[in-house]
């Protein structure tokens, strides 16, 4: 497979998302396991540690997605040296100049969704050293500059969360308005906290707001998360009930 052109592919579905990710972390961490077949990225898309939301996809929809993934250049079969299992492995470094690191951070947020950067740190360390929150911040910034990531604030801010880019529009999950809302409280030109009235415990009202709207917000997605999986997991079954009745 030649390189072509890099960093184009910029939207995944989620089951697409979850099966690439996998493939990532298991060439990582368990080597003598990869390339994958079938059955064995099924059961590491829905296994229960180090997945958020934890799925149930089937061989069929994880097959699927393979085929999804192999038609962008993401994805190839393998046929290993007396092998009767075709197996799969994933072409990212090809599709994208993402360093090592930048390609385990991806990974690990393709696997989780948001996150702060210490514990993206710790989990995404499980596949490549990250010496320090300074490397992170400077892979993220890496990552930021090239549009494949968002935040919802400045990286060098307490409290920041992270998260990939690879989303579809249906899905809502654009941080920039969150962001741009926080760094408005914060940054206001006429010095503004003198302006900001303090609650008992001596937190500033709009701070307090701000961090409210933004629990709610993460609780409102998850649960967006959780409809959609149910949505795409139907419409799944009902377009494979449609090819096994012959009306498409």
């Amino acid at each position: 497979m030649t390189d072509g052109e890099k960093n184009t592919i910029r939207q995944l579905t989620r089951l697409q998302r979850r099966v690439l990710g996998t493939l990532v972390e298991k060439a990582f961490t368990t080597p003598d396991q990869y390339p994958m077949t079938v059955k064995g990225l099924m059961t590491g898309c829905n296994q229960k540690s180090n997945r958020d939301p934890v799925t149930e996809y089937s061989e069929n929809e994880v097959s699927d997605a393979l085929e999804q993934l192999r038609e962008l250049g993401l994805v190839a079969e393998v046929f290993t040296d007396g092998g009767r299992t075709t197996r799969f492995r994933h072409y990212m470094r090809l599709k994208f100049d993402f360093s090592d690191a930048q390609l385990g951070i991806v990974c690990e947020l393709l696997l989780r969704g948001r996150q702060q950067p210490g514990e993206l740190r710790t989990r995404a360390s499980r596949m490549v050293r990250v010496d320090s929150q300074e490397t992170l911040r400077a892979e993220l910034q890496g990552l930021l500059s090239k549009g494949f990531l968002q935040a919802t604030g400045a990286l060098e801010r307490r409290g920041v969360e992270v998260d990939h880019t690879f989303y579809l529009p249906k899905e809502n999950m654009q941080l920039g308005q969150l962001a741009a809302a926080t760094d408005a409280d914060e940054d206001d030109e006429d010095g503004g906290r003198a302006a900001v009235r303090s609650t008992g415990g001596g937190a500033p009202v709009g701070a307090v707001q701000v961090q409210e709207l933004q629990q709610q917000l993460v609780r409102v997605q998850q649960q967006c998360e959780h409809l959609m999986d149910a949505l795409d997991a139907a419409q799944r079954r009902l377009d494979r009930l449609e090819r096994e009745l012959g009306l498409v």
